[in-house]
């Protein structure tokens, strides 16, 4: 009866963390229209995030009221997202002004520079080296990664500042992400994330007024899009899917965004995509098939 229990255990686990590694896919590629919807937005592009941020928000806050059932979380886990909150708000402030000052290729893999540096943090922690199939996937995934940029980056000024502000805004999520997954301990996920969205609405909102930006759109569709796409669907499955993963996993689907992001860029703005680039996408699928694979057991550094 008790080897039945266990084999029924492990089965209802071996599910549910089928379901949480296909919301962290999803997430990202929700995630990876966002630099599309921000090049087709109206407005000023910190003010497309503030939009995306407020569309958002009073659904975040609904569904962080219902699984709460309107109880206060503890002070120290909502200090700890509002801090959170500020990175995501100058994440999002740095990314979309380079999005507009670069390729969306660009931006997106840049931005995505938090895939090397969880990785990073993931050995910090553990004080171990991935072996097997996760050491496989993290040189696939890599290669796979300086293949799409080597192709999509072109040695131009025009280029320059969007991809250091891209890349500013790939550090800037990575300490966002390290800090959401710790107070995933102890806040469930749309609090986490309605916590976090009500302090990023004010800083955006104040940096868009300070650079002058256009704040009211004339088509409300691409921020309606990005609102629930990136926010509530992107953002979402995110940060329910963190605390069942490592940083190792985390880093290395956040891979996705860019190269969906040069297939939506070659689609919709001219931005040429090559085999090379098609080759360099395909080893970070196949990254992303080998790291859920059982691995042998780290080597300790």
């Amino acid at each position: 009866m008790t080897a039945k229990m266990d084999r029924i255990d492990e089965a209802a686990g071996n599910a549910s963390g089928r379901w949480a590694f296909a919301a962290l896919i999803g997430g990202n590629v929700a995630l990876s229209l966002g630099a599309m919807l921000v090049r087709l937005a109206d407005t000023g592009p910190t003010a497309s995030a503030f939009w995306r941020m407020t569309i958002a928000l009073p659904l975040i806050l609904l569904f962080a009221w219902r699984e709460s059932g309107g109880k206060a979380p503890p002070r120290p886990a909502m200090l700890i997202a509002a801090i959170a909150g500020i990175f995501f708000a100058l994440d999002l402030a740095t990314w979309h002004i380079g999005i507009l000052h670069t390729k969306i290729a660009n931006a997106t893999l840049f931005g995505n520079c938090a895939s090397l540096l969880l990785v990073l943090w993931g050995v910090f922690l553990t004080r171990t080296l991935p072996r097997g199939w996760q050491a496989l996937a993290v040189l696939l995934a890599f290669a796979g990664s300086a293949l799409l940029m080597g192709q999509s980056y072109e040695m131009s000024s025009d280029y320059l500042l969007g991809d250091l502000l891209s890349l500013l805004a790939g550090v800037l999520y990575t300490c966002y992400v390290i800090l959401m997954q710790r107070v995933r301990g102890t806040l469930a996920p749309w609090t986490a994330l309605g916590i976090a969205s009500v302090v990023c609405v004010p800083v955006l909102l104040g940096t868009a007024l300070a650079l002058g930006e256009a704040i009211a759109p004339r088509d409300w569709t691409p921020l309606i899009l990005l609102a629930l796409t990136s926010q509530v669907v992107g953002q979402g499955l995110m940060i329910w899917s963190l605390p069942r993963f490592s940083p190792l996993v985390l880093g290395l689907t956040l891979l996705i965004q860019p190269a969906i992001a040069a297939l939506a860029g070659w689609l919709m703005f001219d931005e040429r995509l090559g085999a090379v680039d098609i080759f360099g996408g395909m080893l970070v699928g196949a990254a992303l098939v080998l790291i859920r694979l059982p691995s042998r057991r780290a080597a300790p550094i």
